[in-house]
């Protein structure tokens, strides 16, 4: 008996210490949790997670959306592609399907949480390679492997897996699928339309670096008319002669004397060439008066040697025997050239295209690599290292007949999408393109993207312009830069015209975009699709009050 009542003691005792802890067990998955994770037994793809999650909080309430939970999926397809799609759970789900493209090198994986509060499953990879292990280009050091998962196999693989998770997660395919990238993603998109046509139903593709050789090829061209002769042909000044180039008073004066020529051509006075193809601004002749005297270099005025680089600036590059490789940049762009190509004290005399080019002509624009860059890409004074293994070379031994020589071939035909051929995508699959580019951009040259679309009229189309405008849109925006900001309206969205094309028939003559400061909207107009031009047609001598300029006093022409 009295062992008997210590074990009942005992039992009671542990049941009084376990008590406490049987609030604390933790609750099975939900159902929408279980449903998420079973993307993990998806035998014939790589998952290696799968978990419900929210979209970013502070971001959704920055940006005013919804903040709404996701299936969140990670997986890696070999070598070495990572890729993740954020899946709106099946409730929210709107049918459709959509890429994310990526910018610059890539190399990490992006977030749409906007897309998905809309209802998009997104998807997103790192190209093949991760940025923080493999910073710029150097991923591509003797790696052809990773030199196409770069160029265009990324994509495309990632694209095939995402659908396969639709499938599985949602229990069907998507109704219409479509891709949205700007810069690096513009090319993506151009790449999968000329490469992978039945892809996508729909592709928005923004200022392409499609001419993707080329354009590196300019930007060493151009650096190295910037660096030469001790920055003698520099538009950024030395006031104190210290060697930190403080000073960019001759970059404004040229800004102002570009819109004092031009501004007004399209009948606005508003800080934006609508047009630039049509300012005939001449350095020699509109900055006549503002020459050094005596060629001596000053803060106010420009030598021989600026005017001659303001020139190739707007040139673009060419070859010894004069052949032209690039389009130069457009007037209107000049309030870009300080961040891009200007080494000053602001840029610590390394514009991004010296950041960006400074690497890729290594390890991304020869079959055979030259060599590991230098510490420094903005010193000229080092001398490469040819005894080192690898030896170093530096973008400024570079030869841009190289180019035309023909040496940069290989990686044109991994990299570059330029094929004006898209029968397969526009005619057979019936697919929609939305081309656009800002005027002002200071990257890609928006140019090059102009005489694109005028070749896929003149080879997919026969050169029938009607023809091609029910297929494919080109929207050339003024005062916009690279992708996004700029004097001129340049914000809108870039996917809704495309869904309601591909989906509803409306091909888009024009979008409504904006421009903001501080906030507040202050221009409003209408951006048409090329040829037509938007035009004001609003209160008769109103055109110059910023009150007027609103997308209903605008008629495409």
């Amino acid at each position: 008996m009295r062992r008997r009542y210590k074990m009942l003691v005992s039992t009671s005792i542990l049941a009084l210490v376990l008590a406490p802890c049987v609030g604390l067990a933790k609750p099975g998955p939900t159902e929408e949790e279980s449903a998420c994770a079973a993307l993990t037994d998806i035998q014939n793809l790589t998952i290696t997670s799968a978990e419900v999650r929210k979209v970013d909080e502070s971001s959704a309430s920055r940006l005013g959306y919804d903040v709404v939970r996701y299936c969140y999926v990670k997986g890696n397809i070999a070598p070495a592609i990572r890729f993740h799609v954020q899946l709106p759970l099946p409730e929210n789900w709107n049918g459709r399907f959509l890429n994310r493209g990526d910018g610059l090198k890539d190399g990490r994986l992006s977030f749409w949480d906007h897309r998905v509060a809309q209802g998009y499953p997104v998807a997103n990879s790192n190209s093949g390679h991760d940025g923080g292990a493999e910073p710029g280009a150097s991923f591509a050091f003797n790696n052809r492997q990773a030199e196409i998962d770069f160029g265009h196999r990324a994509v495309h693989l990632t694209v095939n897996a995402a659908k396969r998770i639709i499938r599985a997660y949602y229990g069907r395919p998507p109704d219409y699928s479509y891709h949205e990238g700007c810069s690096t993603g513009g090319r993506q998109g151009l790449m999968e339309a000329q490469r992978y046509p039945a892809d996508f139903d729909g592709i928005v593709a923004g200022a392409p670096v499609n001419f993707y050789q080329a354009m590196h090829a300019n930007s060493a061209w151009t650096l190295q008319r910037l660096f030469r002769n001790e920055f003698a042909g520099n538009l950024a000044f030395d006031t104190d002669g210290d060697g930190s180039f403080d000073s960019l008073t001759k970059l404004t004066m040229l800004q102002e004397a570009v819109l004092a020529k031009c501004d007004t051509n399209d009948g606005i006075t508003d800080g934006v060439i609508d047009d630039p193809l049509s300012c005939d601004f001449d350095p020699e002749v509109d900055l006549a008066d503002r020459m050094c005297p005596g060629d001596v270099n000053a803060d106010d005025c420009f030598t021989a040697a600026q005017v001659e680089t303001i020139k190739d600036v707007y040139s673009g590059a060419h070859d010894s025997e004069g052949i032209s490789i690039y389009k130069g940049k457009s007037f209107g762009s000049e309030f870009n050239w300080p961040r891009e190509i200007i080494p000053h004290a602001g840029n610590s005399m390394a514009p991004s295209f010296l950041r960006n080019t400074g690497n890729h002509l290594n390890y991304l624009f020869y079959e055979t690599d030259p060599g590991v860059p230098p510490p420094n890409l903005a010193d000229l004074s080092h001398v490469p290292d040819k005894t080192r293994t690898p030896p170093e070379w530096a973008w400024w031994e570079f030869n841009v007949d190289d180019f035309t020589a023909g040496r940069a071939d290989l990686m044109m035909s991994i990299t570059d999408a330029t094929d004006p051929n898209l029968t397969r995508f526009l005619i057979k699959n019936g697919g929609k393109l939305i081309l656009y580019h800002g005027w002002a951009d200071a990257g890609p040259h928006p140019e090059p993207t102009l005489d694109h679309y005028k070749d896929i009229v003149a080879t997919t189309f026969m050169g029938d312009m009607q023809a091609a405008r029910d297929r494919i849109r080109l929207f050339m925006v003024p005062g916009m830069g690279h992708c996004r900001g700029g004097p001129g309206p340049n914000r809108w969205d870039k996917l809704e015209p495309l869904v309601d094309w591909v989906e509803n028939g409306n091909a888009p003559d024009f979008v409504v975009a904006t421009h903001s400061t501080d906030g507040v909207v202050d221009n409003e107009r209408r951006v048409c699709a090329y040829p037509e031009r938007a035009v004001y047609v609003g209160p008769a001598g109103g055109e110059n009050d910023p009150a007027n300029w609103v997308e209903g006093n605008f008629a495409c022409q």
